[in-house]
């Protein structure tokens, strides 16, 4: 008798709701994804990007999405309230909230639209990056459960040891895909928009408190160019901008195979030295 069984990949796990009725849905934590304090703040992005995907009142894909990340989200269920605020002919645009207990911890707008054909042109440049199997594969300290769901392998800016000290440069390139391999969708290409490790840590050569204040994330590509790039690794690089008065700012670029620019991404980040 052939095995039939179908495995959920621990990503879709982990961003699964209910279905979405009267502008609400619910869903909960999922331990694989747990960050230092709360869950990776990529996994909750992703998972409020699908609770838009999943209303049945959905126009288009995903054109942008903002993050705040207002409080800590305790292990557990929570309630998402998804509510289309505004309908036009190409846009949809979307609030969205995550609560526990009552208590908003997590507010995000989103835009979704149709894409139609129009003259293109890409102007930033993709970094030379070796190919992903000429490099060696890094990996974040084990009590960072979420990076167990990717293979990171870094071109530049590699995680910072001890001996690391610290670095004038807070830019860091690396390839990254899902673990196990997944097709890349726009939910994953969301969490991986966050897979930049602070680059405080890059800077001052060590660890310190730091977390996520707001996320912005611009999707450059449809589902037909994801769906293309299938479950290869991602290009993705980040730098910061300014630290100071205890926030710092990065952008971030992530690019498919054929110089294809699949997402940019801007974070504010808090941080203590």
């Amino acid at each position: 008798m052939s095995d039939t069984t179908v495995t959920t990949h621990v990503f879709d796990a982990a961003v699964d709701l209910f279905p979405v009725v009267d502008d609400r849905t619910e869903g909960h934590t999922h331990p694989a994804y747990a960050n230092m304090v709360g869950p990776f703040g990529g996994i909750t992005a992703a998972t409020l990007l699908r609770a838009v995907e999943r209303h049945p009142d959905v126009l288009g894909t995903p054109i942008s999405l903002t993050v705040n990340f207002a409080g800590p989200i305790s292990d557990g269920p929570f309630d998402i309230a998804v509510r289309p605020v505004r309908t036009n002919r190409s846009t949809q645009h979307w609030s969205i909230e995550l609560a526990q207990n009552g208590e908003v911890t997590t507010t995000a707008t989103a835009v979704f639209g149709l894409h139609r054909p129009t003259w293109s042109s890409t102007e930033v440049q993709r970094p030379d990056a070796p190919a992903p199997a000429d490099l060696h594969r890094s990996y974040l300290p084990e009590f960072i459960a979420w990076a167990g769901n990717y293979e990171m392998r870094f071109v530049e800016g590699d995680v910072p040891t001890e001996q690391s000290g610290e670095h004038t440069d807070s830019t860091s390139t690396l390839w990254v895909r899902d673990d196990p391999a997944r097709p890349l969708d726009h939910a994953s290409l969301t969490a991986m928009c966050d897979v930049f490790y602070p680059r405080a840590f890059l800077r001052l050569g060590r660890m310190l408190p730091a977390g996520t204040v707001s996320m912005t994330i611009y999707y450059h590509a449809d589902p037909d160019v994801l769906a293309a790039q299938a479950d290869r690794p991602v290009l993705a690089t980040a730098r910061a901008h300014r630290f100071g008065n205890g926030f710092f700012d990065q952008t971030g670029y992530l690019w498919g195979e054929g110089d294809e620019l699949f997402a940019t991404t801007h974070q504010v980040v808090y941080f203590k030295p």
